[in-house]
């Protein structure tokens, strides 16, 4: 098959403990399509074992029924006003990682800033700004909701720009 015509298929990730956005796009050649995106809930409250737990289960799930070829991922991130929310993001990534190791699905990671950069030409756009800028690649008649989606939505569209550039060179 002529690789102009092959499909691939990406999970996008957008992790979080509590919420967990997801999206699956079809890249094929230059044309991107939407097959499902939205979210797997970990829960904000509770035992951290049974959030994990719900998370895993929610994002094998999607790796079955979606079967996507690799998963695009958001790195992890810090401020220092927050540290807790790093440790939980790391939680959030580790069940992520182990889900695709599972599954054998190579992950590629983003920094959020590039994501951002490559969807809005801003590193530091807003969430709402992310939200209308997929709105606006995949013709949606309204922005992903809840900003959780159109951010993994972003970092897997992220990663069939970078794949399309490393591909031609």
């Amino acid at each position: 098959m002529d690789s102009k015509h092959d499909t691939i298929r990406v999970l996008g990730v957008d992790p979080g403990l509590n919420v967990t956005g997801y999206g699956v796009i079809d890249m094929r050649g230059r044309d991107l399509q939407i097959v499902e995106a939205g979210v797997v809930r970990g829960g904000a409250r509770g035992d951290i074992s049974k959030r994990v737990s719900r998370l895993y289960d929610g994002l094998q799930d999607v790796i079955k029924q979606h079967a996507p070829q690799l998963m695009a991922l958001e790195e992890l991130y810090s401020h220092y006003q927050r540290p807790r929310t790093a440790i939980l993001m790391g939680h959030a990534r580790g069940i992520i990682c182990l889900a695709a190791a599972k599954a054998e699905i190579p992950v590629y990671h983003y920094a959020s800033t590039q994501v951002k950069r490559m969807l809005t030409g801003n590193g530091r756009a807003s969430k709402k700004q992310m939200q209308l800028s997929v709105a606006h690649e995949f013709s949606l008649p309204a922005p992903p909701d809840p900003p959780d989606v159109a951010d993994a939505l972003a970092i897997a569209m992220c990663h069939c720009f970078f794949s399309r550039q490393t591909s031609v060179t």
